[in-house]
């Protein structure tokens, strides 16, 4: 099943071209809250029988006709696996990986829809983007065996996680407003028996930068969720980002990216630089 948000914050199920409008059919109906529909829904799963969506005789809308929206509008937390591929780590030349520095948080305010812009902040660093897969995490997991893992997971979805190369903290680098782009929905657990087997594609500007298989992780989705769960408690609703291959790159005004990965979606996204400024004007700035 492919759940996604739309048109205002409405939940639907996409099938084939069209999407069926199934907010009324969720307990509470459109009130979610700024966290969406669709995370009021995986709660709702995580702690009791889910809703079973009824399709028969519904109207539906062709996808074309429709704004599609972040599903996860605003996430509990973000956590970012880095250097989760060896072709990554050889590329940046980084001495460490994920095994060595753990995971971080991206703040959740980040997240932004397909069809929206990334904002690039400064003129005059380079801003890379890093196409991943992410996984959307369905019941609350604490210390978590990687063979049980999977037992935890609602669904997968795109994830951008769009990074300044600059000297700030990871954490500061890839929270900039519109540094999530996440979508174009999700796609639940049992469609995707296995997440460390898609192929992975990341466009820019119509010539593709990034290509792989998840079965390149360093750390697969499972191995990640266990790390993870041992440090933080994942609740529903929460989203991990497992990290980009080789073939991260400078983002430039009016750039269109494309995510796609294979049984997930197509998320696509441009690119507004417009209002960078230097980083040296940036807020907060000391000299010596």
């Amino acid at each position: 099943m492919r759940l996604a948000l739309f048109d205002k914050g409405r939940l639907g199920v996409v099938d084939g071209d069209s999407v069926v409008d199934v907010t009324d059919q969720l307990a509470g109906g459109a009130a979610a809250g700024a966290a969406g529909a669709l995370h009021q829904y995986i709660e709702n799963t995580a702690v009791g029988p889910a809703a079973r969506f009824d399709l028969a005789d519904r109207p539906r809308i062709p996808l074309s006709e429709v704004t599609l929206e972040a599903p996860l509008p605003r996430p509990g937390k973000i956590v970012g696996a880095p250097v989760n591929y060896l072709d990554h780590k050889a590329e940046m030349e980084y001495t460490t990986s994920v095994a060595d520095l753990g995971v971080f948080l991206k703040a959740n305010s980040s997240v932004i829809g397909p069809g929206h812009d990334i904002l690039l902040p400064y003129s005059d660093r380079r801003t890379d983007q890093e196409g991943e897969l992410g996984v959307v995490i369905g019941r609350t997991a604490r210390h978590v065996g990687a063979d049980e893992a999977l037992d935890h997971v609602f669904g997968y979805t795109c994830v951008l996680d769009i990074t300044v190369r600059s000297g700030e903290d990871r954490s500061t680098r890839k929270s900039f407003d519109t540094f999530t782009p996440l979508g174009p929905w999700i796609v639940t657990a049992d469609e995707i028996p296995d997440p460390d087997a898609l192929d992975l594609r990341c466009d820019v500007g119509g010539t593709t930068r990034q290509r792989t298989s998840t079965a390149d992780l360093i750390y697969g989705v499972r191995e990640l969720i266990a790390y993870t769960s041992s440090v933080m408690t994942l609740h529903p609703g929460d989203v991990i980002a497992t990290g980009t291959p080789a073939g991260v790159g400078p983002l430039s005004h009016g750039d269109r990216v494309v995510l796609e990965i294979a049984r997930v979606g197509r998320l696509e996204v441009g690119v507004d630089g417009s209002e960078a400024i230097a980083y040296d004007g940036r807020p907060g700035r000391r000299d010596g």
